[in-house]
């Protein structure tokens, strides 16, 4: 084999060398918590940095597969940096080779630093990544020298060390993942989700009624099942926390701090709140939004009794990924502000913040609903802000009126006929009093309404239609429960929630 093949096969063996470091590192990260993957490091950082104009592009283009397209965006870079180094490697450029490794390990092992919750061990993934990818290197650098030895074609590595290297490394990358999966999976919070047994209220609400979506195919369900409950927060890997060793603190501006294990949590009297909560980054019409029966702790009753400072203005939450996000204190007004355990019927998933989270009636979650929940700082406006209130959104994040046509779809071809136009509309801690619908340049129609099982949920609606052919327009519109209906001028969701009527164009035929 021709020494420029040789070099010609430098991408493959760049990149086994790349991908063996990463996944050793991913077995490392599974050894203990508070260790990251460097290709996580490295998409904190990013989230941490980017501006809020690229952030609303990834919601829009991806949605909720936002860090997944980002992660994917990371290794493909890395990829490509592979590549590069494996030919320079085998163009003879060793140290070249090798300083391009260190730089990248390097950049890793800053990014983990900067982690939340970072210690000296968090480095550690980074440097064995790039501590692999070299010996690996270094292995076909010796078997290369061997080969010239022994006066195998010009020194080139043959066809079938070739095949036997990338074997051997896909094998050994093979066990790195499967042993990194035992582990995570044995140590995983999930684990212990499923033997968290949900204290009962003093209360429970009303069984809810009859869902009006059995009857309407294609509209929303009352209550959005788990699983598919949109997620959308800065966590690329879900936190995964023991119940035995989460703490939630509550202090700053207060006279008694207090500090609470799981289990004296859940022994205090829980409730049961239904609440629809709402992305500040949800487009008019768009589907970041879902409704849940919640169980938790009253959130108000908590800060009382750490007794705030009269100084203090703001409620300021704290995940374990370092998010943050702050309200003010004025908003505990007795609404059912809660520290959340429980979301219909299950202790929290994992997604959606196991163990604990916040949830406040009738504001965007960016400011309110802190996921993962550590602790709790009573602080003020004026002296702190929330992980996105310094990216350009607002402080004050109240849910505007919306609605949204479920059903049919835009852009959908149907057939003349009589046809269900249905979907959901919400203004949480206001209710919903009416929605209208208007197909082409017709007169709006009044459309019947679902159960309003509370003020803070979302309300479904329907209306039947006597389609004909042709091309028509359908809007829809919603008046909350003071009266004040949705506004019809058309806004961007930043920065404090989208506006405008949801219309769609559909094709009858």
């Amino acid at each position: 084999m021709a020494l420029r093949e040789s070099r010609r096969l430098g991408a493959p063996l760049g990149v086994a060398a790349v991908v063996a470091g990463l996944v050793a590192a991913q077995f490392v990260a599974s050894l203990r918590n508070g260790l990251s993957n460097p290709v996580v490091s490295l998409g904190n950082r990013i989230i941490d940095h980017v501006p809020a104009a690229v952030k609303e592009f990834a919601i829009r283009v991806f949605g909720i597969k936002d860090k997944s397209a980002l992660v994917i965006s990371i290794l493909l870079v890395v990829l490509i940096l592979a590549v590069i180094i494996g030919r320079t490697f085998f163009s003879g450029k060793h140290r070249r080779a090798y300083g391009s490794v260190i730089v990248l390990t390097a950049i890793a092992t800053l990014a983990s630093l900067l982690d939340a919750g970072a210690t000296i061990f968090s480095p550690l993934p980074s440097l064995v990544a790039g501590a692999t990818a070299i010996l690996i290197l270094r292995w076909f650098d010796r078997r290369l020298r061997r080969t010239e030895r022994d006066g195998q074609d010009g020194g080139a590595l043959s066809r079938r060390d070739l095949f036997r290297a990338l074997a051997l490394i896909g094998v050994g990358t093979a066990a790195a993942a499967g042993a990194s999966k035992f582990l995570r999976d044995r140590a995983s919070a999930q684990l212990e989700r499923l033997n968290v047994a949900l204290p009962k209220p003093l209360k429970f609400l009303p069984p809810p009624p009859t869902d009006p979506a059995l009857t309407t195919p294609g509209l929303s369900k009352l209550f959005t099942p788990n699983g598919q409950f949109y997620r959308i927060d800065t966590a690329i890997v879900v936190p995964n926390i023991s119940v035995d060793t989460w703490r939630l603190q509550i202090n700053g501006l207060v006279s008694h701090p207090r500090e609470f294990t799981f289990q004296e949590l859940t022994d205090r009297p829980v409730f049961e709140l239904d609440d629809t909560i709402a992305c500040v980054s949800n487009e008019v019409g768009g589907y970041l939004v879902g409704n849940a029966r919640w169980l938790g702790i009253r959130l108000d009753d908590l800060i009382k009794e750490a007794t705030p400072n009269a100084k203090a203005d703001q409620v300021m939450g704290y995940s374990s990924d370092g998010f943050s996000a702050g309200f003010p204190l004025a908003i505990l007004d007795g609404r059912d502000a809660m520290v959340a355990i429980g979301m219909n019927g299950e202790p929290l998933p994992l997604n959606h913040g196991f163990p604990a989270r916040i949830i406040v009636p009738g504001l965007y979650g960016y400011v309110s609903a802190t996921k993962w929940l550590t602790r709790i700082e009573l602080t003020r406006f004026d002296q702190k802000q929330g992980y996105w209130v310094p990216r350009g959104w607002s402080a004050l994040a109240p849910i505007k009126t919306q609605s949204r046509i479920d059903t049919p779809r835009d852009g959908s071809n149907i057939n003349a006929g009589i046809v269900a136009i249905a979907g959901v509309a919400w203004a949480p801690t206001r209710g919903i009093s009416h929605v209208e619908v208007r197909v082409g340049d017709s007169p709006w129609r009044e459309a019947a309404l679902g159960p309003e099982i509370a003020k803070t949920t979302w309300r479904q609606w329907w209306i039947d239609w006597a389609a004909t052919p042709g091309e028509p327009s359908i809007a829809v519109r919603a008046t909350d429960g003071t009266g004040a209906l949705q506004s019809s001028n058309r806004t961007r969701p930043d920065p404090d929630g989208a506006e405008g009527w949801h219309t769609i164009n559909i094709t009858v035929t």
